[in-house]
C-alpha cells in the first residue's frame, strides 16, 4: 500500500491516529505505529514535563516512526517546540496556527512538518510555507475543524486540485471503506480520530467511551464557532450553551460558560454532564471498544476488501 505519505514517513499503511488532546498519549501513539500506521501524541492536553516524559515511553514502546500534534496556540509553545527538537522527533503536525511560525526550524532540524486546515485557502497558505504535507479535515470532524461547514467529500478533491504536497484526509473516516472513499478523492493517506477514542489505549474516560458507543446519527453538533469550532455530543453542558445562543449571548458571556478545563473534565475525568465531549458524527457507527491494533488492522482489511469490490464495478 505505497503512497507518497508511506513514502515520506516511512510507515506501512497510510492511515494516521490523530493526535487529540485528553486521548493521545504515547499507549495509543505506539500500539498504532507497531500495527503499521503513523501513531501521534496529542501535545494539546500536555505540559511541557508531560509531553516530554510521553515522547521517552513511546520510543521505549515502538522503534516505528510517531508523530506529536502541536496546536499553535499552546501557551508553552517555544518549549515545546525545543522538547520535540532535542528528542529529535521525526515528524510533527502543527494545527490551529500559522503554519509559517515554525516550519522552517523544524525542518531545519530533519523534522517533517504537517499542517491542519479545513479550506483551500489554508491548504494553499501551508503549501507556500514549505509544509511537507497538508491534513484536509471536513465538517464531520470531532474536536477542532472549520467555520466553513465544509465536508469531507467536497474537501478533498477541491484541495486535491489545487496543491502538489501529499494530502491527507480526515473527518467522518472510521472505516476500510472510508479509508478507500477518501484515496480514491485523492487523498495519499488518511487521518483517524474518532474510532481510536474508543480504544482500549486511549487515555479517555471509559465513561466518555461508553456514551461514545451510545451515539447515533445526529447525537453531534458543530458549535462554538466564535471561538474555536468544536463538534461536541449534545449533554447538559452543550444544551446550556444553546439556550446562551437562543439568547443572543455575547461572546464574552460563550467564554465564562465555557470557562476552563471542559474538554478534561467531559473526555478525561468523565463527567458527561458538564464536560465538553468533543467527537466526531462517524461516532453514530461506532459499537465497540477494542484494541487500537484491532481497529487498524480491521481498517486494513476491509479497505482490501473494499478494493477488489471496487475493482470488479464495471458500467
Amino acid at each position: 500500500m505505497n503512497t507518497k505519505i508511506t513514502e515520506l514517513f516511512g510507515i506501512k499503511y497510510p492511515l494516521i491516529q490523530a493526535g487529540m488532546v485528553w486521548v493521545s498519549g504515547y499507549k495509543l501513539a505506539s500500539t498504532v505505529s507497531n500495527a503499521g500506521g503513523l501513531g501521534i501524541i496529542g501535545a494539546g492536553s500536555m505540559y511541557p514535563n508531560v509531553l516530554l516524559e510521553h515522547i521517552k515511553k513511546c520510543k521505549q514502546a515502538t522503534d516505528k516512526p510517531f508523530a506529536v500534534n502541536i496546536p499553535l496556540f499552546y501557551p508553552d509553545l517555544d518549549e515545546i517546540i525545543k522538547i520535540v527538537i532535542e528528542e529529535k522527533v521525526k515528524i510533527v503536525f502543527t494545527s490551529a496556527g500559522n503554519p509559517k511560525l515554525y516550519t522552517k526550524l523544524l525542518q531545519e532540524n530533519e523534522i517533517k512538518v504537517v499542517h491542519v486546515v479545513s479550506s483551500v485557502k489554508f491548504a494553499l497558505k501551508s503549501q507556500e510555507a514549505g509544509v511537507d504535507a497538508v491534513v484536509a479535515e471536513g465538517f464531520e470532524a470531532g474536536g477542532h475543524n472549520g467555520r466553513e461547514e465544509t465536508t469531507t467529500l467536497t474537501l478533498i478533491p477541491m484541495v486535491k486540485k489545487e496543491i502538489d504536497i501529499p494530502l491527507i484526509a480526515a473527518g467522518g473516516i472510521a472505516t476500510g471503506r472510508g479509508m478507500l472513499a477518501a484515496r480514491i478523492l485523492g487523498a495519499d493517506a488518511v487521518q483517524i480520530g474518532s474510532r481510536f477514542v474508543t480504544s482500549f489505549e486511549s487515555s479517555a474516560h471509559d465513561n466518555f467511551k461508553q456514551e461514545i458507543l451510545k451515539a447515533k446519527d445526529g447525537d453531534t453538533i458543530l458549535t462554538l464557532k466564535e471561538l474555536i469550532p468544536a463538534r461536541l455530543l449534545k449533554n447538559k453542558f452543550y444544551r446550556d450553551l444553546e439556550n446562551l445562543y437562543k439568547e443572543k449571548a455575547s461572546v464574552e458571556d460563550i467564554k465564562n460558560h465555557l470557562g476552563r478545563a471542559r474538554a478534561k473534565l467531559g473526555m478525561f475525568q468523565g463527567d458527561l454532564e458538564e464536560g465538553e465531549l468533543e467527537i466526531g458524527q462517524i461516532a453514530g457507527l461506532i459499537d465497540e471498544i477494542k484494541s487500537a491494533k484491532d481497529i487498524v488492522d480491521e481498517i486494513v482489511s476491509e479497505y482490501n476488501f473494499a478494493l477488489n469490490e471496487f475493482s470488479a464495478l464495471k458500467l
